[in-house]
C-alpha cells in the first residue's frame, strides 16, 4: 500500500529535484579532490620511507583517481546531449561507465592476485620494517581509512548510481585498507607469509565483488523485465487513469538504469481522437514522473482481442551490415 501512496505523490510533483543533482555532484567533486589529495600525499610519503607497503596504498590511490576521472566523465557525458545525435539521451552511458570501472578495479585484484602468489611460491620473505617506516604506514593508512569512511558515510545515501558507485569504492577502500594494515603489522611482527596471504584475501574480495557489478549493469541493458512490484505500480497507476476501461498490456524493461514503459489501454469505440490524445498524452506523462522510468509509449485501441502487434526477434537479420 505504501508504494501506490508514493505513486500517487509522484504523479502529482514536479519531476526532477534540482537540489538533489547537485548534491549528487558535489558529492562527486568531493570524492575526486579527496582522491588526489591522498595520492599526492601518499607519493611524498612513498619517496620518503621507500616502504613497498606505502607504494602499494599509492597504486590503489592512483587507481581510485582514474577510477573516479572515468565516472565524472561519465556524468559529464550524460549531460551533455544533442538531441540530433542521441535523439533518447545519454543515460545509457551511466552502466556503461560503471561496468568500465569496475572492470578495471577487477583486473586490479587480478595483477595483485598474482603478484602475491608469486611471493608466496618463491618464499620471498620481505625486510622488517623500521620505526618510521611503521609510524608513516600507520599514520598514512590509518589518515586514508578515516577519510574514506567520512566519504562513504557521506555518498552511500545517494540515490545516484555513480554516486553510489564512489560509495561503493571508499567502502571498499575502508575493508582494504583495514585488512592490508592488518596484514603487513602482522607479518613485520610474526610470519612474513600472513602480508601476501591478506593480499590474495583482499584480491578475491576485489574481483568478485567488482565482478558482480560487472555482471549487475550488463544485465540492465539486455531489456530484462521490470520486478512485479514494478509492474504493479505502473498497473495500478493505468487503472486509476480516466476512461481507461480495459488495461490490455502493461511492460517495463531496463534500457539502462531506468525502466522504458509499454502500455496498451482499451478507450470507448465512440471516443473522439482529440479526447483520446488528451488521455494518452497524460497518462504517458504520469507514467515519466515516477523515479525508475525514463521513456514511456502509450498505444491507445478500441479492443484488446487482437494479437501481439510486435514480434521478438531471436537473431540479427542476415543482411545487416
Amino acid at each position: 500500500m505504501n508504494s501506490f501512496e508514493e505513486v500517487d505523490a509522484l504523479v502529482t510533483s514536479n519531476g526532477i529535484d534540482e537540489d538533489e543533482d547537485a548534491r549528487h555532484e558535489r558529492a562527486m567533486m568531493i570524492s575526486n579532490y579527496a582522491n588526489i589529495i591522498l595520492l599526492a600525499f601518499k607519493v611524498y610519503a612513498t619517496i620518503k620511507s621507500g616502504s613497498l607497503a606505502i607504494a602499494a596504498s599509492t597504486l590503489d590511490s592512483l587507481l581510485d583517481l582514474m577510477a573516479g576521472g572515468i565516472l565524472w566523465f561519465t556524468h559529464l557525458a550524460m549531460k551533455n546531449i544533442n538531441i540530433y545525435k542521441y535523439p533518447i539521451g545519454k543515460l545509457r552511458v551511466q552502466p556503461v561507465g560503471i561496468i568500465i570501472f569496475a572492470a578495471v578495479m577487477a583486473t586490479l585484484g587480478f595483477q595483485v592476485l598474482l603478484l602475491a602468489a608469486e611471493e608466496l611460491i618463491e618464499d620471498d620473505s620481505s625486510e622488517k620494517l623500521s620505526k618510521s617506516e611503521l609510524i608513516w604506514t600507520c599514520t598514512i593508512m590509518i589518515s586514508a581509512t578515516v577519510v574514506k569512511l567520512a566519504l562513504w558515510i557521506y555518498c552511500k545515501s545517494s540515490k545516484n548510481d555513480i554516486v553510489r558507485a564512489y560509495a561503493k569504492d571508499h567502502f571498499f577502500d575502508v575493508v582494504t585498507n583495514v585488512v592490508g594494515l592488518a596484514a603487513a603489522l602482522l607479518a613485520d611482527k610474526f610470519f612474513w607469509w600472513i602480508d601476501p596471504t591478506g593480499a590474495i584475501i583482499l584480491a578475491l574480495y576485489t574481483m568478485i565483488n567488482w565482478s558482480q557489478t560487472v555482471f549487475e549493469n550488463a544485465v540492465s541493458l539486455v531489456g530484462q523485465s521490470a520486478p512485479p512490484e514494478v509492474l504493479q505500480k505502473l498497473t495500478y497507476l493505468v487503472m486509476r487513469h480516466p476512461q481507461v476501461k480495459r488495461i490490455d498490456t502493461v511492460r517495463a524493461y531496463t534500457f539502462g538504469v531506468l525502466y522504458f514503459v509499454e502500455v496498451d489501454i482499451e478507450l470507448p469505440e465512440e471516443l473522439p481522437l482529440k479526447e483520446a490524445h488528451a488521455i494518452g498524452e497524460t497518462l504517458q506523462e504520469k507514467l515519466e514522473k515516477l523515479p525508475e522510468v525514463e521513456r514511456a509509449f502509450v498505444h491507445l485501441d478500441y479492443e484488446c482481442d487482437h494479437k501481439p502487434e510486435h514480434s521478438v526477434l531471436s537473431r540479427l537479420p542476415n543482411n545487416l551490415t
